[in-house]
């Protein structure tokens, strides 16, 4: 009995401890994992299937790239996201602009199943390549047929991309163009058919 009891103690104070220390850290989920609530886009592409995040255009032909983005703005944070591509070619939005028929215009962190591609701090739509990141690097850290983790810090002009613990870009914004504030947002990409999955999507806003 005091075997059982010690055991329960300390399985109880592990559980307080594990969860003081993600509310320390200061991060929330912006995906409950069950519903796309607080997300908008076009409901033929995007899902939520085995509590993932699902896009596909296997059953729709894109005229643009379509995005799934989140209803609130966010100025500086650290975005942590998991994915899982198919193939082709996805990306993260960060600062974006909402734009008519699910279009997003801004700061992307590319996904790529090719390694020149992918860690890539692209600007959909208005500026383009901002800045890239050495593919023989980023082939190492890559999982193409896993899951990958991007964490992406916005902090004033400083955005920072590390895919796998690797950091791809480390970018500051000289021009005034860069937005300072937006929607975050994932994109399905126009061309062949394409598949996708987000999970563990959590947000830690900075001062």
């Amino acid at each position: 009995m005091r075997d059982f009891a010690t055991i329960l103690c300390s399985t109880v104070l592990f559980t307080a401890l594990a969860g003081a220390a993600v509310a320390e850290e200061g991060f929330r989920p912006l995906f409950d994992g069950k519903t796309l609530d607080g997300w908008h886009g076009d409901s033929d592409c995007w899902s939520v299937e085995n509590g993932d995040i699902v896009g596909s255009t296997d059953n729709k032909t894109l005229k643009h790239n379509t995005f799934l983005s989140t209803k609130k703005t966010y100025k500086n944070f650290v975005l942590k996201v998991k994915f899982k591509l198919r193939n082709f070619n996805s990306g993260v939005q960060i600062r974006s602009q909402q734009r008519p028929d699910y279009v997003v215009a801004g700061y992307q962190a590319d996904i790529a199943d090719k390694p020149e591609h992918m860690g890539v701090l692209y600007e959909e739509r208005l500026r383009g390549k901002l800045a890239g990141s050495d593919p023989e690097e980023v082939a190492k850290h890559m999982k193409k047929d896993g899951w990958n983790e991007y964490v992406i810090i916005c902090d004033g002009p400083r955005i920072k991309q590390i895919l796998n613990g690797y950091t791809t870009v480390n970018y500051t914004e000289q021009s005034d163009e860069g937005a300072k504030e937006g929607i975050i947002a994932l994109q399905l990409h126009r061309g062949p058919k394409m598949k996708i999955w987000f999970k563990d999507i959590m947000i830690k806003e900075l001062p």
